[in-house]
């Protein structure tokens, strides 16, 4: 398994566990490079990119709940035609681009 699959496993496992994700923001909002939204399964995991990474420095990491991460954020990717960052990692912020649909579908049987 590649790095970036055992990341997209993780970050599978562990939202259910954390009950929120995480992303980053600054005085610009949200960034969407390449079209896809970062998202962490950790709060540790973000912070490490925002600490590692020169073009995320200066970012703040924001929590989402759950479920507003599924009934909001998601659709308003899908609508916008954004895909969904999962856990990237190292010092680029690399990792899978999944469709909202794609991670939404991981999520089905969440209370």
């Amino acid at each position: 398994m590649s790095l970036s699959a055992a990341h997209k496993a993780a970050f599978r496992r562990e939202v259910p566990q954390e009950g929120r994700v995480w992303s980053i923001r600054d005085s610009h909002g949200f960034p969407a490079p390449g079209g896809a939204l970062p998202f962490w399964s950790k709060q540790s995991r973000a912070k490490r990119i925002v600490g590692a990474v020169e073009a995320y420095q200066g970012f703040e990491v924001v929590e989402i709940p759950v479920s507003d991460w599924l009934d909001s954020w998601l659709p308003g990717l899908r609508r916008d035609d954004l895909l969904v960052g999962v856990n990237w990692a190292g010092p680029h912020a690399t990792g899978f681009d999944l469709t909202p649909a794609q991670v939404a579908g991981w999520f089905e049987e969440l209370p």
